[in-house]
């Protein structure tokens, strides 16, 4: 009795995680803080992305770094909560960390027209692998940012970092798969841009 008894408690954390996450990385936080801050669409500056860079254009670096925390944290929070707080691991944990990334890149609230979701995953990797994960995707960034690589190319290349890191010190399953999916959603939101020459970000 107690086994089934945890066991469909077991299932309930399993489902009801991946929800929450869900819905926590799919609150547009860039979109509804432009409207209240500034009475403006944040979408309709820099390249029309939901997210903390065209926030910090509509209304400078105050309203850009609030936005660009909210968004970390939405992806941060529910993965550790589940992680640490809960124990879901193995696939849960990987359903778990991925959908405030799917969330975020693919809103409901904005007719499945969401962000690219950069802040999100550095929030999402920062609860899986605290430090590391945000300091080695950082790092790259940085480097590559500075050098003025093309933006889309130089997240390909800090995931591939964090892909090294993974393979080498965390060897584990789960966050292979995690990255896999992250890779893939990136690719997919920044797909126009790979597939051009434009140099640096707008």
């Amino acid at each position: 009795m107690v086994a089934t008894r945890w066991c469909l408690e077991d299932a309930v954390a399993v489902i009801l995680w991946p929800v929450l996450g869900f819905m926590s990385g799919a609150l547009p936080f860039s979109v509804w803080v432009g409207r209240l801050a500034l009475r403006v669409d944040i979408r309709r500056y820099g390249d029309g992305n939901p997210g903390a860079a065209n926030a910090w254009k509509a209304g400078g670096w105050r309203l850009g770094l609030a936005v660009l925390a909210l968004d970390y944290f939405k992806g941060a929070i529910p993965v550790a909560l589940a992680h640490f707080q809960y124990g879901i691991s193995g696939p849960g944990l990987v359903a778990v960390a991925l959908a405030p990334i799917v969330g975020h890149a693919f809103s409901p609230f904005l007719g499945f027209r969401g962000g690219k979701g950069i802040t999100v995953s550095f929030g999402v990797w920062t609860a899986l692998l605290p430090p590391a994960g945000p300091l080695v995707l950082g790092a790259i960034l940085t480097v590559l940012f500075y050098a003025k690589a093309n933006r889309a190319w130089a997240l390909v290349v800090a995931m591939g970092g964090l892909l090294a890191y993974v393979l080498i010190f965390a060897r584990q399953p789960a966050l292979l798969l995690i990255w896999l999916g992250n890779f893939g959603i990136l690719v997919w939101r920044f797909r126009h841009e790979l597939l051009s020459c434009q140099r640096g970000p707008k």
